[in-house]
């Protein structure tokens, strides 16, 4: 079964965890080379951050992917930042999940609620946002359904609309709440350094 399979690939990376700024770092290498870092808020044990990075042709690392969490901007001289910063009057797409459902803040769009649509597109395995006005569109997947081979279900799809920002919802299936928790109890088996024992440095 894909969720099992998914979870033992979990299971089978090799894990290190840290626990800095009540943050509980978890650091996966995987057979195959890829690399997954997360971070688990120490008290609500949610999800903060995920990211992914692999191995380019060359052999060396490539950038840390955001999937979950704040995107992390290129580090820029001075006025190269000032040179190419983006409007801030753009849209920004940002996934933040809570323990039960999966969650996407778009920032910057100052429609009401009923200019947007939400769907889902079961073949193509991914939500579309569309607004009447023609003025904002994107389509995205959720990877974590994909990674466990769930079906996409519009009844777990939800969205509203405040300050400017449009919230979607989808609530996570029985199957993955279930396989997080079994992964949860794994991690704890971690032996997490404190951030005092490496040569991390503190603010």
């Amino acid at each position: 079964m894909a969720v099992r399979s998914w979870l033992e690939r979990l299971q089978a990376a090799s894990k290190t965890a840290l626990v800095q700024d009540g943050k509980r770092k978890i650091h996966y290498l995987f057979e195959d080379g890829k690399e997954m870092a997360e971070e688990y808020d120490v008290k609500t044990g949610q999800l903060v951050s995920r990211r992914w990075r692999e191995k380019n042709t060359l052999g060396g690392f490539g950038k840390w992917q955001v999937e979950v969490g704040e995107p992390t901007s290129p580090l820029l001289g001075a006025l190269e930042s000032e040179l190419i910063k983006e409007s801030s009057s753009n849209p920004v797409f940002v996934r933040k999940d809570t323990l039960s459902s999966y969650q996407w803040r778009i920032r910057n769009l100052p429609y009401p609620k009923e200019v947007y649509s939400v769907s889902v597109e079961k073949e193509q395995r991914c939500c579309v946002i569309r607004t009447t006005n023609k003025k904002y569109y994107k389509k995205f997947s959720i990877p974590d359904l994909d990674r466990y081979q769930l079906p996409l279900d519009a009844a777990a799809l939800s969205y509203t609309h405040t300050n400017n920002t449009l919230i979607i919802t989808y609530q996570k299936p029985k199957e993955i709440l279930a396989a997080e928790e079994q992964l949860q109890k794994e991690l704890k088996k971690v032996k997490a350094a404190n951030s005092g024992d490496g040569d991390c440095k503190t603010q």
